[in-house]
């Protein structure tokens, strides 16, 4: 993947792991200058197209939405 490349970026709910049609999955731990993201980021390619899923509460659903911003 190039940093030029359209990328697909999908934040999901709970209960979204696993998404029918992404082939080459890997789970990468990531950093950002806004702080640390509710979980690793699901990459993936989508019928070609890079994807990268966030799941907003985090895998098995540990951060319930009051406990996500101050």
């Amino acid at each position: 993947m190039t940093a030029l490349e359209p990328v697909i970026g999908v934040i999901g709910g709970s209960g979204i792991y696993d998404i029918e049609g992404l082939s080459n999955t890997w789970w990468e731990g990531v950093t950002s200058p806004f702080g640390e993201p509710s979980d690793a980021l699901l990459f993936g390619d989508l019928e070609g197209q890079p994807m990268v899923f966030l799941p907003r509460h985090g895998r098995g659903h540990k951060l319930p939405p009051p406990t996500m911003w101050p």
